[in-house]
């Protein structure tokens, strides 16, 4: 069993993180997809686990990278803040540009809008946002990505409460 948060957006209120780390306890990796604005020590910190970064379109002074290739399991996950991919017209070019570097698992953020989008070829994950939801319902989500005894990927949208 291996138990991963993936969060995005959280734009230096990072009162939701807290709570939902306090929440789902003991972790294995938390993936932060950008717009972390400076917070990126109180992330890491906080999480108690390691911890993945990229920089998104906000994080103007930060040393982190825009994309990023991770091993997960049996997954190769390409993390990214989506920007650079005209994320807000939809995900096609970036889950084709995911596909064309061998990733099983796409993670973006930016829109602000929760994804879980499950085709044979790739599994593109957007959490939402923590700060500045823009869903219909407006809660602040985030996704827990499990991998199960025999290494399969489950993902599940949660809204803070």
């Amino acid at each position: 069993m291996m138990k991963i948060l993936i969060v995005s957006d959280t734009h230096r209120k990072n009162d939701n993180y807290m709570k939902v780390l306090q929440k789902l306890g003991k972790l294995d990796m938390v993936i932060h997809l950008g717009d972390i604005e400076g917070s990126e020590c109180i992330i890491q910190k906080a999480a108690g686990c390691p911890v993945e970064m990229v920089a998104g379109n906000n994080d103007f002074f930060s040393d982190l990278p825009s994309e990023k290739t991770l091993q997960i399991g049996r997954y190769c996950v390409m993390i990214t803040h989506g920007h650079r991919y005209y994320i807000g017209m939809g995900n096609e070019m970036l889950k084709k540009e995911a596909i064309a570097r061998g990733a099983d698992i796409v993670m973006y953020g930016h829109t602000h809008r929760p994804v879980i989008d499950i085709s044979d070829e790739i599994i593109a994950i957007n959490p939402g946002s923590l700060s500045y939801p823009r869903q219909d319902n407006k809660k602040p989500t985030y996704i827990v990505m499990e991998l199960d005894n025999n290494g399969k990927a489950d993902f599940q949208l949660n809204y803070v409460d």
